[in-house]
C-alpha cells in the first residue's frame, strides 16, 4: 500500500535533529489521532517503574497496538509528541533513543519535552501521535 506521508526536510535548517522538520498527507488520506500512548500493562499497572527507556518501549508497543486497531502502522505516523516526566536531559535522551530507534528511517517530525507529572502512578513517559493512511 502506498504511503500517505511525505516527510519534508529543509537545507536551510540544521541537520542535527534526528527527524524531518515537517510532513504532509494528501487531502484524501484518513487521519488517525492517537491518545497519548502510556506505559501500561494489560491489567492497567504501570510497566517498567523507574525505567525511562523501559517505559518508552512499552508506550511504543501500546501505540503500535492502537495503530493496528486503526488499520495503520508506525510508518503511517505523521508526527509525535513525546512527554517525559523529568527535568534532566539525560532522561529525555534515553526516551528519545527508544522512540527514534522504533521509527527507523521513518523519521517523523517530533517534539520531545520534559513535564512535571503524568497521569498514572509511576508514569514517566507518554507519546502522542497522528497518523495518515490511504484507504483502498
Amino acid at each position: 500500500m502506498p504511503s500517505a506521508i511525505t516527510l519534508i526536510r529543509s537545507a536551510s535548517l540544521s541537520d542535527v535533529a534526528e527527524y524531518a522538520y515537517a510532513a504532509t498527507a494528501p487531502a484524501e488520506s484518513r487521519l488517525i489521532f492517537l491518545a497519548g500512548a502510556c506505559p501500561l500493562n494489560e491489567d492497567g499497572s504501570t510497566a517498567a517503574i523507574g525505567d525511562y527507556a523501559g517505559q518508552a518501549a512499552k508506550a511504543i508497543e501500546n501505540m503500535q497496538a492502537a495503530l493496528t486497531a486503526a488499520g495503520a502502522s508506525l510508518h503511517d505516523v505523521i508526527s509525535t509528541r513525546v512527554l517525559v516526566a523529568s527535568t534532566r536531559q539525560k532522561d529525555l535522551g534515553a526516551v528519545w533513543k527508544v522512540v527514534r530507534d522504533s521509527f527507523g528511517d521513518h523519521d517523523v517530525p517530533s517534539t520531545l519535552m520534559g513535564v512535571t507529572v503524568l497521569g498514572y502512578d509511576d508514569q514517566l513517559v507518554e507519546i502522542e501521535a497522528v497518523a495518515a493512511v490511504l484507504d483502498s
